[in-house]
């Protein structure tokens, strides 16, 4: 909606801190958050950006049963893990929060009294399904059992990770409790309910006819599709031992709904920044304000003031959180604003797959930084150019190649270099002045006032694939504009002349080092260095005074690398490997064989002995012949694992030998005992040795 706000509130969906989060998530909410909020900034608006981590929900219980820990460790270890990794990758959160700090519980009971007082919201007795063993009622993700769409034998009790179908527990067939693995009961239990069709009506006002014409329509298409089928109440209480506690007597052993204190968090976390700058431990991103005025309560300016614009960046599978429930709640209260917009992307695809951390499809955020650390901007900038905006897009290792070495290097990094070079060795690295301006000087003039205001509508528009292309294009005018008028050519004879030429080039590239902070934030900073330009502010853009003739630049370099293939197909390798290991690890173990006595165990002399020679055996592509000392003699084995090892690879290691197997022919050679191995799930087989060198005949016991 077009209006002229005085302020910013602008929000990235609160990653679950369960686990890592990968390239999808970056390109689903973050990147385009911070390309956005980086804009407004240097527009001069008045802006705050905020985010933090999730955790509560069962998701957090149920990795720490993953990972046999506690839930607290598992928040604070994904945490630490996901607030490193986005800093690194240029992202400027003006706080990074938790929901398990003291002022977010405070805020979200707040929150629910408020509505309870109101008697806005409803108790209602269900039957829920109940763990006998544990003792405990099962929220939607501790139940599993087969989908009745497609047949996975572990779906979800709230989804099915297989086809994607929304479930209710009752939907599932020969439903099991994670906790126990036996199979629930259904037991009665009370909740606070938000009757979410009491709001129908207000909802089709503000969203169906306000926002028709300004929200994607992905986003508007999602929330007409839920009001026409008409909305249900929803439980906003859930029966759990970890999360916020219900603030009313009478609901022991109750937690708030996780999508009912998530987005608080978004409030509590700017209420937590606003008590930080007062107390003088935190500034904004930047001094835009006077510190010295600021008070704790300025915060509701940001979340009550009218002239106050909320945009909330997410993925598509929170639009209903975010564009229906939230809302509900917010305006149900009485005091907060509504989000202006709510651009949520698609999902981004990878390889041809769906991105699927569990299924080892993915590229996390930390083993990216781990192979890259020095190339943030180069993964900001591709995923920038491929974002799924209207439509679910896809992230190749091929095209990220292709991308920097084609257009952040050939375009962008070509006429930087360029520039910078010709200028430190015609005008002794200080800017040339202008001259006269013939034809093709007064063009690039006129084009380069326009990139700024196109890049900026772009922006606003929440249309950032077209920002990034228009920015490359600034980067293209630099360099059409050198090849044109070709100033290495005329400089031995009208040094004026490539003088103007160069002036111009530079003020294109201090043009560039301020409009592509939003997009490239490291770059920008590397490229302001080799200028001496200090330049923040996107409204002197499109000019070409940023910077006076005369002035001395610094140091050049090259502003992007070159990437080879053999990178390139590392990862290719790395990403398959993981994906089967993931695969491998996800399978059954072989079944156990049928009992034996110990008596019979005990019959067996398991050794540590050593291979002291191997070799191929004539016609057999399985069998090697190996000498083995068992620290009782040297004997001879026939071992099966030609497939697995070369005789160079296994002489001299030591090995597991079972040296009371009776002897037996093999292709004519008398074998003396078994080597003991390990096969895997792929049937490799492994060497099963001691973690520490062992005399040979040492017993295995």
């Amino acid at each position: 909606m077009n209006k002229n706000y005085q302020r910013y509130t602008v929000t990235a969906a609160l990653p679950y801190a369960n686990g890592p989060k990968h390239i999808g998530h970056l390109a689903g909410a973050y990147i385009p958050a911070d390309v956005y909020v980086r804009y407004l900034r240097l527009s001069g608006k008045d802006v705050i950006f905020v985010c933090g981590s999730d955790e509560h929900g069962t998701a957090i219980p149920n990795q720490a049963l993953k990972e046999k820990t506690t839930p607290q460790a598992i928040i604070d270890k994904y945490d630490s893990l996901i607030r490193d990794c986005f800093y690194k990758l240029g992202m400027s959160f003006d706080i990074y929060h938790r929901t398990s700090e003291p002022i977010h519980h405070q805020t979200s009971q707040d929150f629910f009294l408020t509505l309870h007082q109101k008697g806005l919201l409803t108790e209602e007795v269900s039957e829920q399904y109940y763990d006998e063993e544990a003792k405990v009622f099962l929220a939607d993700r501790y139940i599993v059992g087969t989908c009745p769409k497609c047949g996975y034998a572990n779906a979800y009790g709230d989804q099915c990770e297989k086809c994607g179908s929304s479930l209710s527990p009752s939907e599932l067939i020969n439903p099991r409790s994670t906790l126990s693995g036996k199979s629930p009961v259904l037991r009665p239990t009370k909740h606070w309910y938000l009757p979410l069709q009491n709001y129908e009506s207000w909802l089709r006002e503000w969203i169906l006819e306000s926002h028709k014409e300004d929200w994607r329509a992905s986003v508007y298409g999602q929330c007409k599709s839920w009001i026409d089928a008409g909305l249900q109440p929803r439980a906003m209480t859930r029966d759990l031992n970890w999360g916020i506690k219900v603030p009313l007597p009478d609901a022991e052993g109750k937690v708030l709904y996780v999508w009912f204190d998530a987005p608080i968090g978004y409030i509590s976390a700017t209420r937590a920044l606003f008590e930080e700058i007062a107390e003088k431990k935190k500034k904004f991103a930047t001094p835009q304000r006077d510190f010295g005025k600021i008070q704790k309560d300025d915060w509701k300016k940001y979340w009550h003031n009218e002239e106050t614009k909320l945009v909330h960046f997410i993925g598509k599978d929170n639009i209903v959180f975010h564009c229906i429930i939230f809302p509900i709640m917010l305006h149900a209260s009485g005091e907060y604003i509504l989000p202006d917009n709510v651009p949520a992307n698609e999902f981004m695809n990878l390889e041809g797959d769906k991105m699927s951390t569990s299924r080892g499809w993915s590229i996390e955020m930390h083993e990216y930084l781990e192979d890259f650390p020095d190339k943030p901007d180069v993964l900001r900038y591709v995923l920038l150019t491929n974002l799924p905006e209207t439509k679910d897009s896809e992230f190749t290792w091929k095209d990220f190649q292709a991308k920097n070495n084609n257009e952040l290097v050939a375009i962008f990094g070509n006429f930087v270099n360029r520039a910078l070079v010709l200028t430190q060795k015609y005008f002794d690295n200080k800017i040339p002045a202008l001259g006269a301006l013939i034809d093709v000087d007064k063009n690039i003039i006129s084009e380069l006032k326009n990139f700024p205001s196109q890049i900026a509508f772009s922006l606003e528009s929440y249309r950032f694939r077209e920002a990034t292309a228009s920015l490359m294009d600034l980067a293209r005018l630099g360099n059409k504009y050198l090849a044109e008028t070709e100033p290495w050519k005329l400089a031995k004879n009208d040094l004026p002349r490539v003088g103007t030429i160069l002036n111009l080039a530079l003020q294109i590239v201090a043009n560039l080092a301020v409009v592509c902070e939003p997009f490239l934030p490291s770059s920008s900073k590397k490229l302001k260095e080799m200028l001496a330009f200090d330049g923040t502010d996107w409204t002197k853009t499109g000019s070409i005074d940023l910077m006076k003739a005369g002035h001395p630049l610094g140091n050049a370099s090259l502003l992007f690398e070159k990437i080879e293939d053999q990178v390139i197909e590392n990862q290719i390798k790395k990403l398959n490997d993981k994906k089967n290991a993931m695969e491998l690890a996800s399978l059954p173990a072989e079944a156990a064989k049928p009992e034996i006595s110990f008596e019979e165990f005990s019959k067996m002399d398991i050794r540590i002995g050593k291979i002291l020679k191997a070799e191929p055996v004539e016609k057999s592509k399985k069998l090697l012949k190996l000498q083995v000392d068992t620290g009782i003699d040297v004997r001879t084995v026939m071992s099966g694992i030609a497939e697995h090892f070369s005789p160079e690879e296994i002489t001299g290691k030591q090995i597991t030998i079972l040296v009371n197997l009776a002897p037996r022919k093999i292709m004519g050679v008398e074998s003396q005992g078994m080597i003991l191995m390990a096969s895997d799930k792929d049937g490799k087989l492994r060497l099963l040795q001691p973690s520490e060198v062992v005399a040979p005949g040492s017993k295995v016991s």
